[in-house]
């Protein structure tokens, strides 16, 4: 018998895989999501400043960064299925005992425990759509996965701002880490088995060689720094909007906060238009037009009227979505070998920009209030876009 078929569009095996993924990235956003919307109570709860109370996300994001170092090569030894199964199983188990430690200390602790756990899917989800989707299809399947991540970010502000609202911060987390657990419980029973993975040796010379191959990659650095301005650009805003609509003249409840999350929606659409788009342009003529996008719902944000700034969240969160479904994807294709190391390598840089740029937002909010995030914000998508035009004029073929 020849090589196994790739997964074709409108077949069974497609539609499972893309309900598992979508399954496994609404469970890990909202997993890591879920704290943003009450960060202000954090705060409140244990006598925090604004980027203090950051840290609640920003530890996790920075432990997922550190874990998607070592996840992604493990999946490149041992198999994607096995890595992403256990690693949805064990950050529901975190998000669980996360609101019974008595301190913020050892709650920051179990956060961190998290995004470490969560690492395991979000560094291999990516290698597995890339050797398992027929590459006509891939756009399409990544844009799926992606809208899930966005559903699942949504979700998980949404129903944790409404929850906090009638009971405790510590009830609302262990909802949502319940509802992560049947998720992974899904995911384990509809994701097919890898049928074109090829394990390589976990081996300090094997990393090695495939680290020089990503970093001389003509493309593949440029998608990494990428990957750190946009996700920070797009943490840095929903970290502190909340704060600003909690205020005069605006003073929303924690619910109608929450609710804000909807504008996530637009970005379960656009991530998979701009996939089927880019599958029949190119990923270099749809990817930095998704960067302007942002820059303009920046700039609506900017303004005192409440439905501009509403509009300017939707618009931003549009096109980050967008540009980050298609980024994603080319890092897939650009690398030809050790997907999964390059696949982490990208979502390293990710969420350090989560981490860093995060924390870094709160500080110009104590100075400068909004406006001071939005000039923030500014500087890093101008370098985004500037990054995104330079990958345009690489080869179409490698885009």
């Amino acid at each position: 018998m020849g090589e196994p078929l790739y997964i074709e569009k409108d077949t069974p095996a497609f539609r499972r895989t893309s309900a598992a993924l979508f399954a496994g990235g609404f469970a890990t956003f909202a997993l890591l999501y879920c704290v943003q919307p009450m960060l202000p109570v954090l705060a409140a709860h244990f006598a925090l400043s604004a980027a203090q109370s950051s840290l609640a996300l920003s530890v996790t994001t920075l432990a997922l960064a550190i874990g998607l170092l070592f996840t992604g090569p493990l999946s490149d030894a041992i198999g994607r299925k096995p890595v992403m199964v256990s690693a949805l199983l064990a950050a529901a188990l975190c998000t669980l005992l996360g609101p019974l430690m008595p301190s913020w200390s050892s709650f920051l602790l179990m956060r961190a425990l998290l995004g470490a756990s969560l690492s395991g899917l979000v560094a291999v989800a990516m290698s597995y759509l890339s050797e398992e989707i027929h590459p006509l299809h891939l756009g399409l399947a990544m844009g799926l996965y992606i809208s899930g991540n966005a559903l699942g970010g949504m979700s998980g502000r949404l129903l944790s701002g409404v929850l906090v609202d009638y009971l405790s911060w510590q009830a609302a987390i262990a909802t949502l880490g319940a509802l992560a657990l049947l998720a992974a419980l899904l995911f384990a029973r509809l994701l097919p088995a890898s049928r074109h993975f090829q394990p390589l040796a976990l081996h300090p010379a094997t990393l090695l060689a495939g680290l020089r191959q990503h970093l001389g990659d003509r493309g593949l650095p440029w998608l990494f720094l990428e990957s750190f301005l946009l996700m920070g650009s797009f943490v840095t805003l929903f970290n502190y909007i909340g704060y600003r609509l909690l205020e005069a003249p605006y003073q929303l409840s924690l619910s109608l906060v929450g609710l804000l999350s909807l504008v996530y929606l637009s970005g379960t659409y656009s991530s998979t238009q701009a996939g089927i788009l880019a599958d029949r342009l190119g990923r270099h003529r749809v990817f930095w037009p998704s960067i302007l996008v942002m820059l303009a719902g920046l700039l609506l944000t900017l303004a005192s009227a409440l439905w501009l700034v509403l509009c300017g969240m939707l618009l931003f969160t549009f096109g980050f979505f967008a540009a980050h479904s298609l980024a994603s994807s080319w890092v897939g294709q650009r690398a030809r070998q050790a997907r999964g190391q390059a696949a982490s390598l990208y979502l390293f840089s990710y969420y350090l920009g989560s981490s860093i740029a995060g924390t870094l937002g709160g500080l110009f909010w104590q100075q400068a209030g909004w406006w001071g995030v939005g000039l923030f914000i500014t500087a890093l998508l101008l370098i985004a876009l500037a990054v995104g035009v330079h990958l345009a004029r690489l080869a179409p073929p490698a885009a």
